[in-house]
């Protein structure tokens, strides 16, 4: 076969794509230091690739010329909530529609805000498997959330032998 029907012919490769759910407006650094780990480990190991939303987000506020938005939360609230409603729309539509599975880092965090909460329901009832590092103890975590989850861990290393197992198919 010549290298034109080679091209032609070749079948994309689909890599799976994971959505990595967690705290952002409560956490340090919106949660961006376990998240980049993750994404490294995942294109490192398993050739899966991520969505990260803090990265999304600085884009998305950048277009939006929004980067004063969290003042925006005490003095102009119907600015702020316009804003925080786009970065819900497309965490939305990227959970139901572009990613396999969801990753979490369920910590106390995320008790106060409300958007990994939303994450990993969405995932669930888009029957996307949802992989939940649990750093409170049993009992203080919600039935719920542990209910929407097909695996809960203890620590990410716990979570990365488990997805070496499922998805790499060298193991």
């Amino acid at each position: 076969m010549d290298f034109y029907k080679f091209c032609i012919n070749k079948k994309e490769i689909k890599t799976m794509k994971a959505y990595l759910s967690g705290a952002m407006e409560f956490a340090e650094k919106e949660g961006a230091d376990w998240r980049k780990k993750m994404t490294l480990w995942l294109k490192a190991n398993l050739n899966h690739s991520s969505f990260d939303p803090v990265v999304n987000s600085a884009k998305l506020i950048k277009n939006e010329r929004a980067q004063e938005y969290r003042k925006w939360k005490i003095s102009n609230s119907n600015r702020y909530s316009n804003f925080i409603r786009k970065c819900i729309n497309q965490d939305i539509h990227i959970v139901k529609n572009e990613i396999d599975y969801l990753i979490c880092l369920w910590d106390k965090n995320v008790l106060k805000g409300a958007g990994t909460h939303a994450e990993v329901t969405i995932s669930f009832d888009n029957n996307k498997p949802v992989y939940l590092v649990n750093k409170l103890s049993k009992k203080d975590l919600s039935g719920w959330i542990m209910a929407c989850s097909t695996e809960i861990f203890k620590d990410f290393d716990s979570l990365k032998l488990f997805l070496l197992k499922k998805y790499n198919s060298n193991a």
